[in-house]
């Protein structure tokens, strides 16, 4: 995978928002036939690569997530087939999309429609001199083909489970993304969407919550993924927020929910209504001293954070208390609804039981 070079530098702009950061963040985010490739080439890499160790779905989400944005805009066919195909820039040195280097036609124009020089091409934006020794078919077409979404997927995988990795190591998963793209800022922009993917997947063990807890935290748990929008959400769910957060940034532009609008919906579901703040909710229900410790909290619990902790006044903050150290979570800017520790936000402020 030396020589493989993605389309990160010349799409990025085009998957961002305003604020710099692309949105989404869950299953519910990726085209279904996307998602069925990605969960398909985590069961077939074995077969090629019997070694390969950790691999999963949202590894392989977090590349196509930078790499084409999951292909959207683009048809699926039943078969994989994606149409129109996905090219990167042309790699001639010219120094449009970014590219300085020239990169010599090695296909002839079979997969990337040029044989005046090379780009990346698919969802997983492979060079056809890189997919020459890579591509399997995986849709069992007889076919290796990159701009086929099974075929693309296990062709991902099979780059990232080189060498015996263990991608569940994540110094060995930073590796192989870095092997697939030399640039730090590249393998920083896919962890946090294979993070938020993978935070997305889990499903937390609530068998022995029950009533308007577990409505509340399923609720909660219902919105993952989605953005964070300063000012957003309501009792209905998400809305566009508003301009603009401590950090200048704004939620205009972004349906989603704040870290209050978000517990406003989860308990509304359970027919509470909350106020808007997270410092006017710390005044609900039975106080939890911070001094106890998580350990004193119980699922559905309001968890709160603060500048000055024990001056309710400067509560900046608010989660939902799952359990196991964990909560419900829309953290801030740039990021989506997401389980997050209890001790991830600074200036732990204890909780509040409403139900």
């Amino acid at each position: 995978m030396s020589n493989a070079i993605s389309a990160y530098v010349a799409l990025r702009t085009g998957l961002q928002d305003e604020g710099g950061i692309a949105v989404g963040g869950s299953a519910a985010d990726i085209p279904a036939r996307m998602l069925s490739a990605y969960k398909r080439a985590v069961q077939q890499v074995g077969k090629y690569r019997p070694g390969c160790r950790g691999m999963r779905w949202p590894v392989l989400a977090g590349i196509a997530k930078v790499e084409s944005n999951h292909a959207i805009g683009r048809n699926v066919a039943g078969n994989g087939d994606i149409r129109p195909k996905i090219y990167g820039v042309l790699l001639n040195g010219s120094g449009a999309g970014g590219n300085t280097t020239v990169v010599p036609d090695s296909d002839g124009g079979r997969w990337d429609g040029t044989a005046g020089g090379e780009r990346a091409v698919g969802p997983f934006q492979f060079l056809p001199s890189t997919w020459e020794h890579i591509g399997k078919d995986a849709n069992g077409d007889g076919t290796a083909d990159p701009h086929n979404a099974d075929d693309a997927a296990l062709g991902a995988a099979l780059c990232l489970c080189g060498n015996g990795r263990d991608l569940a190591q994540r110094s060995q998963l930073e590796a192989a993304l870095w092997q697939y793209n030399h640039s730090s800022a590249y393998v920083a922009n896919v962890l946090g969407w294979i993070d938020q993917y993978t935070a997305a997947a889990k499903d937390p063990d609530l068998t022995k919550v029950s009533g308007k807890a577990r409505q509340v935290i399923e609720a909660a748990l219902s919105q993952r993924g989605v953005p964070y929008a300063w000012g957003g959400g309501n009792a209905q769910g998400a809305s566009y927020g508003v301009c603009c957060s401590p950090s200048g940034k704004s939620g205009a532009g972004i349906k989603g929910f704040d870290c209050s609008g978000l517990t406003v919906f989860a308990y509304a579901q359970a027919g509470l209504r909350l106020p808007r703040t997270a410092a006017t909710q710390a005044a609900l229900g039975r106080r939890i001293p911070a001094g106890l410790g998580a350990g004193a909290l119980l699922p559905g619990d309001l968890v709160f954070y603060a500048d000055a902790p024990g001056r309710d006044a400067t509560i900046y903050h608010v989660g939902i208390y799952l359990g196991g150290g964990q909560m419900v979570n829309a953290a801030r800017p740039g990021t989506v609804v997401r389980l997050d520790a209890v001790d991830a936000m600074p200036g732990y402020a204890g909780g509040a039981r409403l139900l």
